[in-house]
């Protein structure tokens, strides 16, 4: 089968019509552990050569990550990936994906490049960008390293962890206005006294004492440039 599209149960306009036209498989799910599970098995079964994810409002980059997870868990990350978000998401500004109609056509259009894969401790990858913060916003006790390098260490206000384009993967900086310092690396690793991970907008409920953002070992494949597009 050529394009499979997922679309998030929160969308309510209908699909682009350059999107319904090449879709061979549509189905609508949440980004619940459950039902996103079933959806993606009955779509990975069809044997798709790309993967179209339409994301709704509430956290499309978050969406698209859950997604990702399954076709890691999977072992599938060799389906090209397109992603269709309405508004701009720190993924489409730092990938420079288009959204909207724009994005459907680039998704079904485009060619795919290979990039790094980056995921956490808990097999949740991360498209956008993930913080490290204190339980309601106070600065907690810690230390942060990208890699070998020390980031960050004693009372830290909060850590930004972005996934990168290209080698090394990932990047880690201090959540402030001015002079993050960022850090690039294979990995980004935080331990501290209860402190809360964000991931693509979503808080985690509980506190944890250690997390690490880390390059996975198989790269991802994203649409997200036209055929004529130099890059």
């Amino acid at each position: 089968m050529g394009v499979a599209v997922v679309v998030a149960e929160q969308v309510t306009e209908p699909l682009p019509a350059v999107l319904a036209t090449a879709a061979d498989a549509v189905t609508e799910t949440t980004g619940e552990r459950g039902p996103l599970r079933d959806a993606m098995g009955t779509l990975l079964a069809t044997g798709p050569r790309r993967l179209v994810v339409v994301a709704g409002p509430d956290h499309p980059d978050a969406f698209l990550a859950a997604v990702l997870s399954r076709l890691m868990i999977a072992d599938r990350l060799d389906v090209e990936v397109g992603y269709v978000a309405q508004t701009p998401t720190p993924a489409t500004v730092a990938h420079e994906l288009p959204t909207g109609a724009a994005a459907a056509a680039c998704a079904v259009h485009g060619r795919a490049d290979t990039l790094p894969l980056i995921r956490d401790d808990t097999a949740a990858v991360l498209i956008g960008r993930a913080r490290h913060i204190g339980v309601d916003g106070a600065p907690f006790t810690g230390e942060t390293y990208v890699d070998s390098t020390l980031l960050a260490h004693g009372q830290i206000g909060g850590v930004l962890i972005e996934p990168l384009a290209t080698a090394p993967g990932v990047r880690g900086g201090l959540d402030r206005r001015w002079r993050k310092g960022w850090s690039a690396g294979r990995a980004v690793q935080t331990g501290g006294v209860g402190f809360l991970v964000e991931r693509d907008g979503i808080l985690a409920d509980r506190p944890v004492t250690r997390s690490t953002f880390y390059r996975h070992q198989q790269d991802w494949r994203l649409v997200r440039s036209r055929p004529e597009d130099p890059r």
